[in-house]
């Protein structure tokens, strides 16, 4: 796993050994980022279920001005930590060590315009649908959010007043693509 373009581009990222964790792959990154690339600059970004941080990394390297990373795996964490060192992004991240529905309990107060919702695969549609709520609460005002799942689950219900963009498949990844409302009022 690399960082695909950017400051960054070409630099190798660890992946958590833990067997739950699955790296997303470079082409599927490369995908959507090439999908959103006019939304990353000076982005503040929200990455749920950091892993590796892959997106995040993704992003801060294509000039996102800077992420938020949460994760509460042990050994994602570590991870995370290294490759943030290792890119030199320690001084644009906050790395939070909470649960997912822990962070999103006590929301920050500023606002991201790219949310990465990455959960893993056993989480239950609804669940998922929830914690998409509940980070929409978070949103800028002509956010975008990610949301990587398993093909062929279906995407979970959308927070209220957002749609979806675009659906992207990977072999047995699939990543959908919601706008916030305000996002598809400028994009007509």
């Amino acid at each position: 796993m690399r960082v695909i373009a950017g400051e960054a581009k070409g630099q190798r990222l660890l992946a958590p050994a833990a067997a739950a964790t699955r790296p997303l792959t470079d082409r599927a990154r490369e995908g959507i980022f090439s999908a959103i690339a006019d939304r990353v600059e000076e982005a503040e970004v929200l990455d749920l279920y950091s892993g590796s941080g892959s997106f995040g990394i993704e992003a801060l390297s294509r000039g996102a001005r800077r992420a938020v990373f949460v994760e509460n795996g042990r050994e994602a964490l570590a991870a995370l930590r290294r490759n943030l060192a290792s890119v030199g992004f320690e001084h644009r991240a906050v790395v939070s060590g909470l649960s997912v529905a822990g962070f999103l309990a006590r929301p920050p107060a500023e606002s991201f315009h790219l949310l990465f919702l990455d959960p893993p695969w056993s989480l239950p549609t609804a669940v998922v649908a929830g914690e998409m709520e509940t980070a929409a609460s978070v949103a800028a005002e002509a956010a975008e959010m990610v949301v990587h799942r398993r093909h062929p689950d279906p995407l979970p219900i959308l927070p209220k007043g957002w749609a979806e963009a675009g659906v992207y498949r990977y072999g047995d990844t699939v990543l959908y693509r919601v706008a916030a409302p305000s996002t598809q009022a400028a994009a007509q």
